[in-house]
């Protein structure tokens, strides 16, 4: 099921390759639910990726059509990668771009994990 006005889920797009093997990756993290892997172009010491394993474009999509264990398993994914690579303290940001305006260049959801630095403010007015 993918969410009225967002384009259907492409099983081409580079995370599914990556999912099934397809294409390498530095994966640090994997649970039924969820991938997690080093960003080939970081942006901070550490640049994670975190990928839900089903067919999921956005948050909204996720969120309407994955099952309930989907998205728990999903979020702790997230946390558990937090804490493994030791980003719990000092810190760290989560990132995830939605659609055009967003910035979202892959079309599978994902959460971008960034730490190891202090990294400012998140947004700057103007």
């Amino acid at each position: 099921m993918t969410v009225s006005g967002l384009p259907p889920y492409d099983d081409t797009n580079i995370f599914a390759r990556i999912l099934r093997g397809e294409i390498p990756a530095k994966r640090v993290y994997e649970d039924e639910w969820a991938l997690a892997f080093h960003d080939i172009a970081p942006q901070a010491p550490n640049h994670v990726l975190v990928i839900p394993k089903g067919k999921y474009c956005s948050f909204a999509d996720f969120s309407a059509a994955a099952s309930d264990a989907e998205i728990a398993g999903f979020i702790r994914a997230v946390g558990n990668v937090a804490r493994e690579l030791g980003l719990e303290e000092p810190g760290y940001r989560l990132l995830a771009n939605m659609g055009n305006h967003g910035g979202q260049e892959v079309p599978h959801l994902h959460v971008h994990l960034f730490g190891g630095r202090f990294l400012g403010r998140m947004i700057s007015a103007g």
